[in-house]
């Protein structure tokens, strides 16, 4: 295998993510929620990946090119080939690497770009060699190639600029998200299983002024809150869409089956499976 492998799911995985990740399973792996904190350059090797983020539906097959946006909220599933695995090479641009070459450069967003979470891009051979280069380095990512690996990402931005040079405004654009309308997002977001602190962020809050702000709209915690919309959801989704428990639980943010079905039972009397 090359480079790190990485599920990408937790939040303590987000904070030591390496620059270069290798995925590679061979079972159906259905992620949950991602968190992407920098911006991403990704390659589907074999398999698909298909990934949500609330308002559109992406699906990548073999040979397919992304790029992820920063500071966004995904979901995915990891769909290996048939008697194959699924591999994915994934290029995470740090904001810190991204601002050296703003100035070294003179490369600036003229504006920000809302845009779409996922880019698909078009296949260039430019791209691919690039990729195939990463290839031999297989420890790239080991302590002591510092001074490579930040060659390689430097290659990477560089290559996108050349092939994709409307992605300029996004890379360069170094703005933290503004304070949004918090009930309208919680709305929209509320099956995102992640951290509070992410949710704070994404609305342009501190922490602390996101629950003070939060319990002034919803009358209660955010914790309380979540659970029960995401019950409510759940409910709503068996009894008057026909659907499974085992087939709502993690698009409503549940990380398992079992503390669904507890809570679930414990709010309406019944359990899920006897809806």
């Amino acid at each position: 295998m090359l480079f790190a492998i990485r599920r990408m799911t937790s939040e303590k995985e987000i904070e030591k993510q390496p620059s270069i990740a290798y995925s590679c399973y061979h079972a159906r792996s259905r992620e949950g929620e991602q968190f992407v904190p920098e911006h991403i350059l990704s390659y589907q090797i074999a398999g698909s990946l298909l990934m949500n983020d609330g308002n559109q539906k992406y699906t990548f097959r073999e040979g397919d090119f992304r790029f992820s946006r920063r500071n966004q909220l995904v979901k995915f599933t990891k769909m290996p080939p048939k008697d194959g695995a699924f591999k994915s090479l994934s290029i995470f641009l740090n904001q810190e690497m991204l601002r050296s070459m703003s100035m070294e450069y003179g490369y600036t967003a003229a504006q920000h770009q809302a845009g779409s979470t996922i880019v698909a891009l078009k296949p260039d051979p430019l791209i691919k060699s690039y990729m195939d280069s990463l290839v031999p380095y297989q420890q790239v990512t080991q302590p002591g190639n510092e001074q490579l690996l930040a060659l390689k990402l430097r290659e990477a931005v560089l290559i996108l600029l050349k092939t994709n040079p409307e992605l300029n405004d996004v890379l360069f654009d170094f703005s933290e998200p503004g304070k949004i309308d918090l009930e309208a997002f919680m709305n929209k977001n509320f099956h995102f299983n992640v951290e509070l602190k992410r949710f704070a962020y994404l609305t342009g809050r501190s922490l602390a002024t996101f629950k003070r702000d939060f319990e002034k709209i919803f009358h209660r915690s955010p914790s309380r809150w979540l659970q029960h919309k995401r019950l409510q959801e759940a409910y709503y989704l068996i009894k008057e869409k026909g659907k499974a428990p085992s087939e709502v639980y993690l698009d409503l943010g549940f990380e398992d089956l079992s503390h669904f079905s507890f809570v679930f039972k414990k709010t309406y009397g019944v359990a899920p499976s006897k809806i």
